[in-house]
């Protein structure tokens, strides 16, 4: 599908500029994807700034939209299909309508006990890849973002050659890759679409810096989600009570847990850190690699 609006889309030669001066110099959030995580990185970045929030679930959008209206927070939607390229171009292209992209959280996602491989390298994988092309053509000088990988990525082991093309490869070719083509089931294929985020944010923090920005990666463990309780309720979910049970914290993280480092590495704090990806997961990847699991 391609992103629709409650208004028309601004014409191509407009897209490139904020309507007037005084919507130039407003600092605006984007956050991609309306779960639980993204919310609640969404509430601390976007204090002080006109937030777009984005997603595909229509519904969902508009729920979450309401409560941070209510919340005093100046908000904007959109739909978008992260897993169309044009759909997210035309996203970054609204958001410099509202004024210069300073925060981006990119939090849409899908896990494997809610997708079939192939909808889970096109969403996760390429929808990341494509996010990241798109706003780092765009945001603003001081600007930075975050992109909601997994400990998921950390849990794999790939060729060298893969990791280049998985970091580097144009955006056109990376679903031509013959490693995501072939990819039998979606626990792997969610394995290397979280690797590859980690490895796609460290090559784009090079153009980010260009433009004066910084972009970084976030890989949670378990995490309090509906998308957690899904998970753990699934076919896996012995898997995941093992991975609570060894690790050193034994328990779920919380949304406000991730969105505490998110805000950290998003604010001036975070000034000297971009293209790393950052495990937070209770230690479930210590315990793994320490034979426990």
């Amino acid at each position: 599908m391609t992103a629709t609006t409650d208004t028309d889309l601004p014409s191509a030669s407009s897209a490139a500029e904020p309507s007037s001066s005084s919507e130039a110099t407003r600092q605006v959030a984007v956050l991609i994807g309306t779960g639980s995580i993204g919310v609640a990185i969404g509430r601390q970045c976007a204090t002080g700034r006109r937030l777009l929030l984005a997603d595909h679930n229509e519904t969902q959008l508009a729920a979450v939209a309401e409560q941070l209206r209510g919340e005093g927070y100046e908000v904007d939607t959109r739909v978008v299909d992260v897993s169309d390229q044009s759909s997210v171009h035309e996203l970054a292209d609204y958001a410099v309508t509202l004024g210069t992209v300073t925060r981006l959280v990119h939090a849409a996602g899908v896990s494997p006990n809610q997708a079939p491989p192939e909808r889970i390298i096109a969403v996760d994988l390429l929808g990341t890849a494509y996010v990241l092309e798109a706003f780092g053509r765009i945001v603003g000088a001081g600007g930075s973002g975050i992109v909601i990988a997994s400990q998921a990525g950390h849990m794999g082991s790939f060729a060298p050659e893969l990791e280049h093309a998985l970091a580097y490869a144009a955006v056109e070719e990376l679903h031509q890759l013959p490693e995501l083509t072939e990819i039998d089931g979606s626990g792997p294929a969610y394995v290397i679409a979280k690797r590859a985020n980690a490895l796609r944010v460290q090559a784009a923090a090079v153009s980010w810096g260009d433009r004066g920005a910084r972009i970084n990666s976030l890989s949670p463990g378990i995490i309090s989600t509906p998308l957690a309780r899904d998970e753990m309720t699934g076919p896996g979910a012995a898997g995941y009570q093992r991975m609570l049970t060894t690790s050193a914290a034994k328990r779920m993280g919380t949304p406000a847990e991730i969105a505490d480092l998110a805000a950290f590495l998003l604010d001036e704090r975070g000034a000297f850190v971009t293209g790393s990806d950052i495990l937070i997961d209770g230690g479930v990847i210590a315990a793994m690699r320490a034979g426990r699991l």
